[in-house]
């Protein structure tokens, strides 16, 4: 599938320009020439040929990046692949994505790597970043080919689907990681606690007669990580965390001083266990668990205060045959890389309780430190990766509306406002008006 031709110049007219990293809020014109921002002021002349994008009313900020896709490809390119993911990855405003290992085979040497790396540079409409696996197979039994995988491009590794279940196989992972000053993210759940679970234990669980999910099975494993981090010196990324209590974790690590850095998601953030109805929509089944309205609140002071360092998607697609089994053998996860931006838009920006500037902290610069990825800003000779936001676009959530082969959201139906109306990536015009750019 060919990408977008890069355009020789491109000006971004008249927008609200928004990147705290360089404590910048101001309306002004964005000249991107040859895949760099050339120039930014007021009044910029277009250069003969160049593309003019009025920006009007509109937010002009760094390019968006997620740092927990599930890309799929190879081994399960029916749910997704390399291709329609970034595809919806740019449809949701996203520059770069990050690509999880538990593929089929799983990444975890070099090969796979490389694998991915040639095959987003023939076919991806935004940046691919892998992550490789931390233990061969994801079995927890060996380590994978960490050294081997990190000269292939891998940016983080992660067992991602499943905890690391031996403290003792984390420790050797964090030590062998650090040696390539490689990130570990991890994926905190205690499977002796957690067993069969599927949905967080506690009323709902008990009324809808399925197996519960404690929050033990998440914070057992955020504290012992938490605690090898500090004996091993690795830099730590904890993923997707759902709890009231991991996040107290992370605070008090932090203020002891630990570099680890957190993620949350939006379908933890804005939804919670009673969305899960007698229906039993299988589109609310993720792991870790839809937690309560508690949880969700503390997730989000956790943002605001500066414990969590970034939103990440967990974009995990499914086949729609997949989710229409029984809700205990549906698999785990609802897609988001669409629906990410609108959604905290709607539920923190619009209600007042965040600002734009934070917004792009969480969801630009924030996951560029968490794994050490190039950084990003609205300069001149920065390069120019680039989100503009329209706040007033409405959005209705269906499954027509995706560009993800899946349909699988926990969102469908719901109607929000604000998303991504252009997205540039080195200086490729990838979405337009909306619409993804194919040239």
């Amino acid at each position: 599938m060919p990408r977008p031709v890069p355009t020789d110049h491109i000006l971004l007219r008249g927008g609200r320009l928004i990147d705290p990293q360089i404590d910048l809020d101001t309306v002004a014109d964005v000249l991107v020439s040859h895949g760099e921002i050339a120039a930014i002021g007021e009044d910029l002349e277009a250069p003969k040929g160049a593309v003019v994008i009025e920006c009007a009313e509109k937010l002009v900020t760094p390019g968006l990046v997620d740092v927990h896709t599930h890309l799929r490809q190879p081994g399960r390119e029916d749910e997704e692949t390399i291709a329609s993911g970034t595809r919806a990855a740019v449809h949701g405003g996203f520059t770069a994505v990050c690509a999880m290992p538990n593929t089929d085979p799983i990444a975890d040497e070099g090969a796979a790597i490389r694998f991915i790396v040639e095959t987003a540079e023939q076919e991806a409409y935004c940046r691919v970043h892998p992550i490789g696996a931390i233990t061969a197979a994801q079995k927890g039994e060996a380590l994978a080919e960490i050294g081997d995988m990190c000269a292939a491009g891998a940016v983080a590794f992660s067992d991602d689907g499943r905890g690391v279940q031996r403290a003792g196989m984390m420790r050797l992972a964090m030590d062998y990681a650090r040696t390539f000053d490689a990130t570990i993210v991890a994926h905190c759940e205690d499977e002796s606690l957690v067993g069969r679970g599927v949905v967080n234990e506690g009323v709902v669980s008990t009324r809808l007669g399925l197996p519960g999910w404690p929050k033990a099975g998440e914070e057992t494993q955020v504290a012992r990580d938490l605690r090898i981090a500090e004996l091993t010196r690795c830099r730590l990324h904890l993923a997707h965390l759902s709890t009231a209590g991991s996040i107290a974790l992370v605070r008090e690590a932090k203020a002891a001083g630990l570099g680890v850095t957190c993620e949350v998601t939006p379908h933890h953030l804005f939804l919670h266990e009673d969305a899960i109805e007698a229906d039993y929509d299988t589109n609310l089944k993720m792991n870790p668990p839809l937690r309560t309205a508690d949880d969700c609140a503390a997730l989000r002071q956790g943002l605001l205060d500066g414990t969590v360092d970034c939103i990440a998607t967990d974009h995990a697609p499914h086949a729609r045959h997949e989710k229409a089994l029984e809700f205990e053998l549906a698999p785990f996860g609802t897609t988001g890389l669409e629906t990410a931006l609108p959604l905290v838009a709607t539920h923190m920006v619009a209600t007042g309780e965040a600002t734009w500037a934070q917004v792009v902290e969480w969801m630009a610069a924030g996951p560029r430190r968490s794994l050490s990825l190039p950084k990003v800003t609205l300069e001149p000779g920065g390069m120019a990766d680039i989100t503009v936001i329209d706040p007033e676009a409405q959005v209705v959530v269906s499954e027509d509306w995706f560009e993800s082969r899946s349909a699988n959201s926990a969102f469908l139906g719901d109607k929000l406002l604000g998303k991504a109306s252009e997205v540039l990536v080195g200086g490729r015009l990838v979405l337009r008006n909306g619409k993804v750019v194919d040239q």
